[in-house]
């Protein structure tokens, strides 16, 4: 077990040494452009993570690998944060393993480790690579899929802004592809505003509408029914063919509602 723990003081004294010879070896395969910032970033990452692995020599797996949990996950969200693709953490994870166990084989016999020890050694780093990566993709994940709910809450509140026209005439244009999320910022965050904004006529404008099924169809016209309970008269416009279908599929009864060709007539059609 000395051994190995030389080996691993070795590592940790000469990390910025071993990674620049290993990064040197890895530029010279790289397909795609790489700039001086993520040279210097990935050297950093890489001489933290070499100086972690050498660390846990003297630890169980379960120890060792709480810490480079702690050290993927803050990889995966940079990754993330800088919209890095996942699959660019993914396609040189096999040939960064072989370099490490190639690099660090080479120094453990150079100690004159036995073979025993190089393969306790090898197999140390073969699970806290493992681990590492499963980590580093999740916090990539995770990171991501927060990230676009939150842009997907800015897409929604973009499009479907309620637009004064005249005194107590407004217009609700509805864009782009209307789902089930997009129905309930209607539901919950658009509606609770109009009776602020002092609206006596809303047009909601389907002209801007690419697709809608008909679930989603029920639920806008619940809108409807929602607003007329606040006492709003509420027409609409611009439904195109394909919109009046999916109407038709869901069942909803489209005498009852005032529907228009346009924005300008449904206008007219108040004064």
């Amino acid at each position: 077990m000395d051994e190995i723990l030389k080996v691993g003081q070795y590592l940790i004294d000469h990390a910025e040494e071993i990674i620049s010879e290993m990064m040197e070896i890895t530029l010279k395969n790289v397909e795609y452009e790489v700039t001086d910032e993520m040279i210097e970033q990935s050297m950093k990452l890489n001489i933290a993570y070499l100086i972690l692995i050498a660390e846990s020599f003297n630890e169980s797996d379960e120890k060792a690998a709480e810490a480079l949990i702690a050290w993927s996950k803050k990889n995966g969200e940079q990754q993330a944060s800088m919209l890095g693709r996942l699959t660019t953490l993914i396609k040189p994870y096999a040939n960064q393993r072989l370099m490490y166990i190639q690099q660090i084989t080479k120094i453990s016999m150079s100690y004159g480790l036995s073979t025993e020890n190089v393969v306790k050694i090898n197999n140390r780093i073969s699970y806290l690579l493992d681990v590492s990566m499963t980590e580093t993709i999740f916090a990539y994940e995770a990171y991501r899929n927060e990230l676009m709910t939150e842009r997907q809450k800015e897409i929604n509140e973009l499009s479907a802004p309620i637009v004064p026209i005249q005194r107590g005439i407004a217009v609700l244009p509805l864009i782009g592809a209307i789902d089930y999320e997009r129905v309930q910022h209607l539901l919950n965050n658009v509606l609770p505003t109009i009776p602020e904004l002092e609206v006596e006529h809303l047009i909601i404008d389907f002209s801007g509408i690419l697709t809608i099924d008909s679930e989603v169809a029920q639920h806008i016209f619940m809108v409807h029914n929602v607003l007329q309970l606040l006492g709003i008269h509420v027409m609409f416009t611009g439904i195109r063919p394909n919109l009046s279908m999916a109407v038709v599929q869901a069942g909803i009864d489209f005498t009852s509602f005032n529907t228009f060709a346009s924005v300008k007539q449904a206008i007219e059609s108040v004064d």
